[in-house]
């Protein structure tokens, strides 16, 4: 079974009771399903209200870390983030809590279809985001890099098992997983993402609108979050997200073109699976960006 498989199928039926249960204000007219990940099932609500629930358990603690950051995050950032503004409690009929907030406008970068000349102008825009994201000062408990992001010894053998699962990867991987095997342990540490990958990114009329799903919140090497300056950008672009962002060490570099390799394998993966063609092309494509000088 894949690790993506939901371990609660989250349907309209219930979703339909969940909210007339507890937020019968809403009175729902139009549900459709938003989209589903691997840790959250999202249903839009009559077009203005975004729903998310929890489909692994894996994914409850994370869930709960969202709930009390984003409020906190939302003021200090200059792009949209999901703000929960109804907070729904387990019950009978599903175990987990559950939230809803305004819709986060835009499409997931992975969908979008961008030219190169359309992802030169989101560079700018995702270097403020993370820059401003990664200056955050909030007195919050959070793990350290829970998921081992930055921990090289780790990231760079699960990266292999994927590209190895896909068939391969492009020229060139192998001596980026060498040169990062080499690093010493990170000593950075910022409030970051932890997940900021091609479908966690929202663009709308090309232009950067907003970042998503933040259930990897955590403090860790503020480099994992540059995954999408790798996968994302066309290399001509790069210059002008550190323009805007600030300069960034050559480990960190390496750190997060690992990680992005990993993440797109991963996507890649996925997408395959689940017939995601865009997805899958947009991984593919992320992966060879990543390698390109």
């Amino acid at each position: 079974m894949p690790e993506w498989s939901p371990e609660i199928v989250v349907d309209e039926a219930l979703v339909r009771r969940l909210l007339a249960a507890q937020f019968a204000e809403l009175d729902p007219r139009e549900l459709r399903l938003a989209g589903e990940g691997w840790d959250n099932t999202a249903w839009l609500v009559d077009r203005t209200w975004l729903f998310r629930f929890p489909r692994r358990e894996i994914a409850l603690d994370g869930f709960t870390r969202e709930l009390a950051m984003l409020p906190r995050l939302a003021p200090l950032l200059p792009l949209p983030i999901p703000q929960p503004l109804f907070v729904g409690e387990p019950n009978i009929d599903f175990p987990w809590a559950f939230f809803g907030g305004p819709v986060v406008p835009g499409q997931e970068l992975a969908e979008a279809d961008l030219d190169d000349e359309a992802r030169l102008a989101l560079a700018r825009p995702l270097g403020r985001f993370l820059r401003a994201l990664h200056a955050a000062e909030l007195d919050v408990e959070l793990p350290v890099d829970p998921l081992g992001r930055a921990d090289m010894g780790f990231r760079v053998g699960r990266a292999r098992e994927r590209l190895a699962d896909l068939g391969g990867g492009p020229t060139g991987t192998e001596d980026v997983f060498e040169r990062a095997l080499a690093l010493p342990p990170p000593e950075r540490l910022a409030i970051v993402h932890g997940d900021l990958h091609l479908r966690h990114a929202l663009v709308e009329h090309g232009r950067l609108s907003g970042v998503i799903d933040w259930g990897d919140v955590c403090r860790a090497d503020p480099a994992i979050d540059l995954v999408l300056v790798w996968s994302a950008l066309p290399p001509a672009a790069r210059a002008d997200f550190f323009a805007a962002y600030g300069a960034v060490p050559e480990d960190g570099l390496l750190r997060a073109r690992v990680l992005s390799i990993f993440l797109c394998a991963v996507l890649a993966l996925h997408a395959r699976h689940e017939g995601l063609e865009h997805l899958e092309r947009e991984s593919l494509a992320g992966l060879e960006r990543t390698l390109a000088d």
